[in-house]
């Protein structure tokens, strides 16, 4: 038995992003893993203790028994305490004991995946006790593995791999979640169409509709008379759907044609991650 079919699209972008995540991190000396990333309160030490302790759980890896410090201002709410827990626990770890974590989870981690025979259907423990399906889960790693690759890259000014495979795998859930931010969050009137126009090394243009009901959704067929046409470069579009930056920030990198007032409700909504 080997991994299903549909699940090799995940297993390849985690492996391309990670093993990026491993070659960015290994020359670093000591003080370069306390650069500040677009996460808050998160060094570079903080992402990779993160990458680290999420992938340790789908090993099936017991969490670690640790109290949080009361000081932590950006943990609020109880999934960024479930999240900060495998980050703070080694946030005095060293270079090199972070750089030898890092390797050998990403062998074990490699060779369950090359192990794996299960449907993507089956269901498997996802964080705060929740279940999901194996092929939710992959996806999902898939995804925040190369979001925290860019963040990476970012701290430490080394652009890259905005077209790999799990930049493909980021649009389409980016995308998933587009429906939402038009209809519900930015209350675009019923039998309205937003047109997305995305430039770049992820280049596509995707219709969000919404219906009489007033529910999206979206495609990828233009609209002859949308409401609002959005254009932007990819890297600025997954960085605002991520949260990395608000539209305040690259507001001169995004073009609204259209109703003004709607495309500033949709891109003072657009961030959908945690």
């Amino acid at each position: 038995m080997s991994l299903h079919p549909s699940l090799q699209t995940y297993a390849d972008a985690w492996t391309h992003a990670v093993e990026a995540i491993s070659e960015l991190v290994s020359p670093l000396v000591e003080g370069e893993w306390n650069q500040p990333t677009p996460c808050p309160g998160w060094s570079v030490r903080d992402i990779v203790s993160h990458v680290i302790g999420l992938d340790c759980e789908m090993l099936g890896d017991p969490r670690p028994i640790h109290t949080l410090p009361r000081d932590l201002y950006h943990v609020r709410t109880d999934s960024q305490r479930y999240m900060e827990m495998q980050v703070d626990v080694r946030r005095h770890h060293t270079a090199p004991e972070m750089t030898a974590e890092l390797e050998y989870t990403i062998i074990r981690r490699g060779r369950q995946l090359r192990n794996e025979s299960r449907e993507p259907s089956a269901t498997v423990r996802g964080p705060l006790g929740s279940e999901l399906t194996l092929e939710v889960a992959m996806r999902t790693r898939a995804f925040d593995v190369w979001v925290h690759e860019q963040d990476l890259r970012m701290a430490l000014r080394k652009p890259g791999d905005l077209e790999s495979p799990g930049a493909y795998v980021a649009r389409d859930v980016l995308l998933a979640d587009l429906p939402e931010v038009v209809a519900q969050r930015a209350g675009a009137p019923a039998n309205s169409a937003v047109v997305f126009d995305v430039a770049g090394p992820v280049e596509f243009l995707r219709t969000v509709r919404v219906d009489a009901a007033g529910k999206g959704t979206v495609d990828n067929t233009p609209s002859l008379g949308p409401l609002a046409t959005i254009g932007m470069d990819w890297e600025t579009y997954y960085r605002l759907a991520c949260g990395r930056v608000s539209y305040a920030a690259v507001a001169d990198r995004v073009k609204v044609e259209g109703d003004p007032d709607l495309g500033d409700a949709i891109l003072k909504n657009f961030a959908v991650t945690p």
